[in-house]
This record gives structure tokens, sequence and C-alpha cells, in this order.
């Protein structure tokens, strides 16, 4: 092998490593269980480790299989989504794991308790694949996802228009107001592009933007920051 082959093959890059991130189904419906799947192992970085149609065959599954994040249903026999989320992603439990509850019910009683008992994201089935997808990512990361009518609601709850608050060190621009406005109301890149006529590419753009100079992580940041603002078309009603 001559010299500079030897080089060249010395310099060549070792493959990249994909962190796969393990995922534990939880809910009584079979139909259920097998959307999610077919959802989560289209994706390279994703992959599901078990199933359970039940609270105690899941926390059970979830102490032997110890997987990254728990899809979890509300209504499920034996134990109920919230008490299950308690035992995996409370302050006490025994072998941490993060929990998205994943729900066709979005009732105060059920988004309080799961985000008191530490669950990294809380999703309408009627969510779709989209944000399945970026709230198992983001319970990887450390950050909570939030169905944005879920979203909505709840700072409708806690949150008071605050418009004399002072303004980022570097200011949204209107466009940009208007699109951290349309987030807060939970509306999607498609949706917001409809209402502002431009591209959902451009929508991203902004959001990004956004952001960025509110140093928020997703779209829950950039919601909060405009019905403090007032930028919320329902904030001004």
């Amino acid at each position: 092998m001559s010299g500079a082959a030897g080089r060249a093959e010395r310099a060549a890059p070792a493959e990249s490593t994909i962190v796969t991130i393990r995922v534990l189904l939880a809910d009584d419906q079979e139909m259920v269980r097998r959307g999610m799947r077919r959802i989560v192992d289209r994706q390279p970085d994703i992959e599901v480790v078990g199933e359970a149609a039940d609270g105690v065959a899941a926390l059970e599954l979830a102490r032997e299989l110890r997987p990254d994040v728990a899809l979890v249903d509300i209504r499920m026999p034996r134990m109920d989504g919230l008490e299950l989320t308690r035992l995996l992603a409370g302050p006490a439990a025994e072998v941490p794991v993060r929990v998205v509850v994943v729900t066709t019910f979005d009732l105060d009683e059920y988004v309080y308790p799961a985000l008191r008992h530490g669950a990294s994201g809380f999703l309408l089935k009627r969510s779709g694949p989209v944000l399945l997808v970026e709230a198992i990512r983001a319970a990887m990361a450390g950050d909570q996802l939030i169905s944005p009518s879920v979203t909505v609601r709840l700072l409708r709850h806690v949150t008071r228009p605050v418009p004399s608050r002072p303004a980022p060190v570097d200011p949204l621009t209107e466009r940009e107001m208007e699109v951290a406005g349309h987030v807060a109301e939970g509306k999607t890149n498609a949706d917001i592009a409809s209402e502002l006529f431009i591209s959902p590419g451009t929508v991203k753009t902004h959001v990004a933007a956004i952001q960025r100079k509110l140093a928020v992580r997703n779209r829950v940041g950039i919601a909060v920051h405009a019905w403090e603002m007032g930028y919320a078309p329902a904030a001004r009603r």
C-alpha cells in the first residue's frame, strides 16, 4: 500500500453513531398501540422496546426494560395513567422514565395532575404523528411539549397579559409579533402560513428567529411570551 493510500485510509471518518431513543407504549387499545408503533418505527432514532395494555404491566415492563420514554394513556385498567406517571416520573420514582401522556381527553383534572406528577409532555391523540415524534425527542432532551390546544387553555388560566413588560433585547419585528400571536393561539405553521399569506417555510424561519430572540426552547415558550405581551388575538379581546 502506498503512503498516500495509507494516509487516505487513516483519514477516513468513522461512521456516525445514532443514539436510539427507547420507547415503551402503554395503552389499553391494541389499535392505538399499533398506530403509535408504526409512527415510531419509521424514525431512524426511535424504537419501541415494549407494549403494555394496563398500568401495572407498564410499570413492570418499565422496571425490566428501562426505556428512555413512556407514552402513557390516561384511562387504563388496574392502574391509570396518572398514577403510572407519578411512579415513573415523580420525585420518588425508583427507575425514572420520561413520560409523555397521550390521551383522548384534555380535561383539567387530567392535565394538571399529569404535569404535577412529572410528565414531560401532554398530547391529544388527534395531535398527529409529527407532534408525537417531537414530544418523544423533546422529552429525551429534557424539554416539555404540550398539545397546542391544551397550551392555549393553560395559558388562559394562569397568564394575564402584561403589555407593559419590557421587550427582548433584540426586539421582535412586527411580523414576528404576528407569528408569535398565532403560535399562542395553538396554530400550526401551516395554519399561520394560510392566515398571513406566506409559506410554511417562512413561518418556520420566523419561529426559529423568535425562539432565538426570546431565548426559549419551544413553541410553549413563545406562547407564554405572546400572552404576557398581549400579542395573542384572544389576549386582546
